[in-house]
């Protein structure tokens, strides 16, 4: 253990050393005897030295320390200027110093360029004798200071895009919804004659004139030209015109919009080509397959050089998106971020799958009447296509921007049901988990969440096992309303988290939720007081949760509320 005689100087020899190794660099770089073995040599000496000047204690350390050639002589005339250290004046404040020096090196000192903000803010605190626990670095490698700037950075929802079976346009869609129009009706794309289920919430028309480029229009899935066009349209929605986009700082600009089953057809084309010879096969089959080729187009398209990936978690995958996105602006990342989801399914190889595993309803003959949440009759989802995306933006930013402010993000969570390939666990624990993480991660009471949009897809066991799961958590609450989108869009897949986060936020601006449609005989122990009838109804939400759920057990929940 170092005394605390030794402290003082030990903490200038350091600080001399270390200073002087980064003005001895900047000389090698200078000189052609960069690879010099007598300079590199030279910190073994030193450490030799320091253990020579310990030995002899007290001012004998500090004659000798100033006596040693070239590392003090360096710091005297550089432009550098070290305050002097009170914490190194006793051994407990040194030690607290050298926490600074571990694993990631000596971070406070040399190029000033090669230091971040923050770590510049830990050196002052340092110096001025203020530092604390909290600017140490915790186990998890987060420091209070970085908790404090998540804190800071409030996240908000300036664009919103949708390519729906309701419209493409999230004005139009939502009217829809809160008219109970449905997009559910016979599949027209392809023949499904074989099939038991014939019906899908299925887009009949669809353009990407203005939008997507006609040559990639013709090679790409439909999710990636869905994604795109919705991408581009939330863009729009939020003021982001070309003379926008040629201001922004690119780099801090970034795009998370995930699919949960990527380029279907280009699956389908390959495999019928290939059936021919490879060489017929498209020679972007394998790009145009996978879920981050939509992202990565449209970062291609828009110049933006932040984050650019997807994520695929099955239906529940927009979710996971829009959280993730806004952990890049919470973090300081980026300013802005694209973020939703896409699918396009309503295929043979889409509707084959979903009938195979027995999860589809055969309501063929009334096709607006099949999707029905929490309804006694309820005989399995309705398929559906299309895409949403988000456009996150730290608050800041948007006023700065002047940018219209539809909702903030509060935050959201994750877990898992850990239990099997496509049933919820009946105790409904894993989504019970989830919603209570989010509201512990966001700083959201129970309380004032009085709306849900549901993941509800009019499955039996699903339905039910969310319910209940959300009368646990909000069934004190008089005020609480619980609908389902689903009810008219059909289940999106992919893309149903982010369509329905829209029609959340539609919900926040207009104080009106949508309807349940079909429900006309709920479930035994449904109490029509919690869930919304088949009219629309007023609300003035304070608090509003988004879940949704994904083959695997994977759950979300997001929330949002009015800008304040």
């Amino acid at each position: 253990m170092v005394t605390s005689a030794l402290a003082s100087p030990l903490c200038t020899w350091l600080v001399a050393a270390c200073a002087s190794g980064a003005f001895e660099k900047d000389d090698l770089m200078r000189s052609s005897t960069f690879q010099s073995p007598k300079r590199l040599s030279q910190w073994p000496r030193r450490k030799k030295l320091v253990s020579k000047f310990i030995s002899r204690g007290g001012t004998d350390f500090a004659t000798n320390l100033r006596s040693y050639g070239s590392g003090n002589h360096y710091l005297m005339s550089s432009s550098l200027a070290f305050e002097p250290c009170n914490e190194c004046n006793n051994s407990e404040g040194l030690y607290s110093r050298m926490t600074f020096f571990g694993d990631t090196g000596f971070l406070l000192f040399g190029s000033k360029t090669a230091v971040s903000r923050r770590q510049r803010c830990i050196h002052r605190a340092a110096n001025s004798g203020k530092i604390t626990a909290g600017a140490i670095r915790t186990a998890n490698g987060v420091t209070t200071n970085e908790k404090q700037l998540k804190k800071q950075r409030r996240v908000v929802v300036t664009g919103m895009g949708v390519v729906t079976p309701l419209g493409d346009d999230p004005d139009v869609f939502y009217d829809n919804l809160l008219e109970g129009v449905s997009g559910i009706s016979e599949i027209q794309n392809f023949d499904c004659a074989q099939f038991p289920t014939k019906i899908a919430g299925e887009i009949k028309c669809f353009s990407t004139d203005g939008w997507v480029s006609p040559k990639l229009s013709k090679r790409a899935d439909k999710f990636t030209l869905y994604l795109l066009t919705a991408g581009k349209k939330a863009l729009a929605d939020a003021g982001i015109t070309e003379e926008v986009l040629g201001v922004l700082d690119k780099s801090r600009c970034g795009i998370l919009i995930g699919s949960a089953l990527g380029g279907i057809s280009i699956i389908e084309d390959g495999i019928a080509a290939l059936r021919v010879s490879y060489r017929r096969m498209n020679p972007f089959c394998i790009p145009f397959v996978t879920t981050n080729i939509g992202s990565a187009l449209l970062a291609m398209d828009l110049g933006w050089m932040g984050p650019s990936y997807s994520i695929s978690t099955a239906c529940a995958t927009s979710n996971f998106c829009i959280l993730n996105a806004s952990h890049h602006i919470t973090s300081g990342t980026c300013d802005m971020m694209l973020c939703g989801g896409s699918d396009a399914a309503v295929l043979p190889t889409g509707l084959g799958g979903f009938v195979a595993c027995g999860a589809l309803s055969e309501r063929n003959s009334e096709p607006t009447k099949a999707s029905r949440p929490w309804d006694m009759k309820r005989d399995g989802f309705v398929i559906g296509e299309g895409a949403g995306v988000l456009l996150l933006e730290e608050l800041e930013h948007a006023k700065r921007r002047g940018a219209k402010i539809y909702a903030e993000f509060l935050g959201g969570s994750f877990s898992s049901d850990a239990y099997h390939i496509t049933e919820p666990r009946p105790d409904g624990s894993g989504v019970v988990i989830c919603i209570e993480k989010a509201l512990a991660n966001s700083g959201v009471a129970k309380e004032n969440v009085n709306y849900v949009n549901a993941y509800a897809t009019s499955t039996p066991t699903g339905d039910l096992t969310e319910y209940q799961a959300l009368i646990h958590c909000f069934g004190k609450n008089p005020e609480l309303k619980v609908n389902s989108t689903k009810s008219m869009t059909g289940h999106l897949l992919g893309a149903s988290g982010a369509v329905e986060a829209i029609a959340t936020i539609k919900a926040i601006q207009t104080g009106l939720v949508h309807p349940n449609m079909n429900l006309e005989n709920p479930d035994d122990g449904m109490d029509m007081n919690v869930l919304v009838g088949q009219k629309k109804e007023p609300l003035d939400i304070k608090v509003a949760l988004s879940n949704s759920f994904g083959f695997g057990g994977h759950n979300s929940s997001i929330l949002f509320a009015p800008y304040k």
